[in-house]
């Protein structure tokens, strides 16, 4: 689930996430969906040669593009089109491919989430959030199937939890251990927005902000975030992860962004 900052959203469940479409058959929906509503158009330019009155054609064409749209499931919109099909570019780059084998769909008795592996022998980060009052935790990798994860760190207070499951030889991604600038471009992250898994995108850091409810600043995310995505790896050009998306904000400057903790905390608190 994806955990707003104003907390209106915290009690809304992704439905369906283990739902996973390839980047072709995303290609082929989106494609279609765009060939369906450019042959609509094409008849209503067409239309007007019959000397109807010019509103009824635009109200036509309004009730088509609803009905075009209504095809998706609510969450989607144009941008989130636009997600996936930047998403479906990605996905083709070997990089990203072998970064998707460590994110994970995380699931609870009654939620779901994004994590990635940070060891092969099955450390797993992810939000606190996601786990937390979660009995029975399931951790499932694209490839290697279903394990049960066991909270062995949780700390609430910068929204971040390490699991542990019982597997050897697990792909898994490097954490940054340096500082990172207040600006990154062009980060990757990969998580399981809207009704899809391991979907991956790209966005810039643009700095900084400290929450009211936070003792530290967290990273601003200029990038298509979606529900969903939180527990996901933002990783930079050299391959590490340098920050996990917890939550998205409106803010009143950059409008919607996600945002991210610094990857720097959790080394804090778990080297203690």
């Amino acid at each position: 689930m994806m955990k707003n900052t104003d907390d209106q959203t915290n009690d809304i469940i992704d439905k369906d996430l283990y739902e996973d479409i390839e980047p072709e058959e995303m290609y082929v929906l989106i494609e279609e969906e765009r060939r369906k509503l450019q042959e609509r158009e094409q008849q209503e330019e067409e239309q007007p040669k019959k000397r109807f009155p010019r509103w009824i054609f635009w109200l036509i064409a309004v009730v088509m593009f609803i009905q075009v749209i209504a095809i998706f499931p609510q969450t989607f919109s144009i941008p989130a089109i636009q997600f996936l099909q930047t998403s479906i570019a990605m996905m083709q780059d070997d990089a990203v491919k072998q970064y998707r084998e460590a994110v994970v769909v995380i699931e609870g008795a009654d939620n779901k989430g994004t994590g990635f592996a940070i060891s092969e022998d099955g450390y797993v980060i992810t939000n606190h959030h996601v786990i937390e009052d979660q009995p029975n935790i399931t951790v499932a990798f694209a490839d290697e199937g279903l394990f049960q994860g066991e909270v062995v760190a949780s700390f609430p207070q910068i929204d971040l939890a390490l699991l542990d499951v019982e597997g050897s030889g697990l792909p898994h991604l490097p954490l940054s251990q340096q500082a990172q600038p207040e600006t990154v471009e062009e980060v990757t992250f990969i998580g399981n927005p809207l009704q899809f898994n391991g979907i991956a995108n790209q966005g810039d850091i643009i700095g900084s902000i400290t929450l009211s409810s936070w003792e530290k600043p967290v990273y601003m995310l200029d990038a298509p975030v979606y529900r969903g995505n939180s527990g996901s790896p933002v990783i930079d050009d050299q391959g590490e992860v340098i920050a996990v998306i917890f939550a998205t904000l409106n803010h009143d400057e950059y409008g919607k962004i996600g945002l991210a903790v610094p990857i720097d905390y959790f080394h804090e608190l778990w080297n203690e």
